[in-house]
């Protein structure tokens, strides 16, 4: 072979020389692209983070616009609609980043998400299919990552709670269940108190939920929903000991001041302190599916009051909760009853 000589090297070098220089301006462009990029996800998150959503998604569909094939984008977007409720526009951002990288089960995690909250608020026919299409997402997520656990619980409550039409069914459930306690024993204790859950056999679910917790979850969600179905229930001792797992998980997750002062509440004890930390988390919370909603905290103030019996400042709390949330039975039933003792009173004025 002839070897190169070093004339011939130095020609070699310019074209190359020549070429990055040509390059450089594409380069440049493009790494200041993806500067832009980065800069408007960052401030999308802070503005979710801070539940300021319609600026999220202003930042996130401008992004949109200039990173079309942009997944992650389209992904966040899904969860900003979400979180406003405009079902449509998450299933068709979710629909977007699922086509970019079908691969992700996240993705499809979420998109079976919107379709169901969707199916939640749509017509028999239109829900049964929106189900259905709920259902082949969570398990493309499970099969493309078993470790997803979040995507496999939602699975299981899927088959535990949706009728064999919309291709649900228990069968179905116990043997999903099985394969998640392979996994993580408190995952599947948990998945199991909420199958439990979905029939209303309670005293199986606290037995289950109570072997959750005692296998010390990672997951902050899966504690605090059980502090959810144990305040439902009225449940001091377990909803405390729900507090003790998610300061372990997530020291600081405001949740657990929540549910702490919904604890002495229910116990009518330490007063001061439960309404010190149900106002805390009330100026501190996100407003976020799977938090405490304001109108909630604002029912467990009323509680709060009327156990103190400041039965004004409780009719207050319990005013706002209604106003804030029409539906709640608790506290319209808690309003009846003070304003009729309160005109049973002697004195009490027509």
């Amino acid at each position: 072979m002839r070897a190169t000589s070093v004339a011939e090297v130095k020609p070699i070098k310019i074209l190359l020389f020549a070429a990055l220089l040509a390059a450089a301006p594409l380069l440049n462009a493009q790494a200041a692209d993806r500067l832009r990029r980065d800069d408007s996800l960052k401030a999308a998150r802070e503005a979710f983070e801070a539940s300021d959503y319609s600026k999220a998604a202003t930042l996130l569909q401008q992004a949109a616009a200039q990173n079309p094939r942009d997944a992650e984008i389209h992904f966040l977007l899904a969860k900003t609609y979400y979180e406003f409720q405009q079902h449509d526009a998450a299933i068709a951002s979710a629909e977007k980043a699922v086509a970019i990288d079908p691969q992700s089960s996240l993705y499809h995690e979420w998109l079976g998400k919107v379709y169901g909250e969707k199916a939640d608020h749509s017509s028999m026919f239109s829900a049964l299919s929106l189900a259905k299409k709920a259902r082949k997402e969570f398990e493309r997520a499970v099969q493309l990552d078993q470790h997803n656990f979040s995507a496999q619980q939602a699975l299981i409550e899927f088959d535990c709670s949706a009728p064999s039409i919309a291709g649900g069914g228990e069968d179905k459930a116990g043997p999903e269940i099985a394969r998640l306690t392979a996994l993580d024993a408190a995952e599947g204790h948990y998945a199991a108190g909420n199958c439990r859950r979905q029939k209303k056999d309670f005293a199986a679910a606290d037995a289950e939920f109570d072997k959750a917790l005692a296998l010390h979850p990672k997951s902050a969600e899966l504690i605090f929903d059980i502090g959810d179905y144990a305040m439902k229930h009225d449940q001091a001792e377990r909803i405390l000991l729900v507090v003790d797992e998610g300061e372990r998980a997530a020291p600081s997750d405001p949740r657990s001041k929540f549910y702490r002062g919904v604890a002495w509440v229910i116990k009518n004890e330490n007063d001061q302190e439960s309404e010190r930390l149900l106002c805390e988390y009330l100026k501190q919370a996100p407003r976020r599916n799977g938090f405490p909603p304001l109108w909630r905290i604002h029912e467990w103030l009323g509680r709060l009051y009327e156990n103190q019996k400041k039965t004004q400042q409780a009719v207050q709390e319990y005013e706002i909760a209604v106003k804030l949330e029409p539906k709640s039975k608790d506290a319209r039933e808690a309003l009846k009853r003070l304003k009729k003792q309160e005109a049973s009173r002697p004195g009490a004025t027509s």
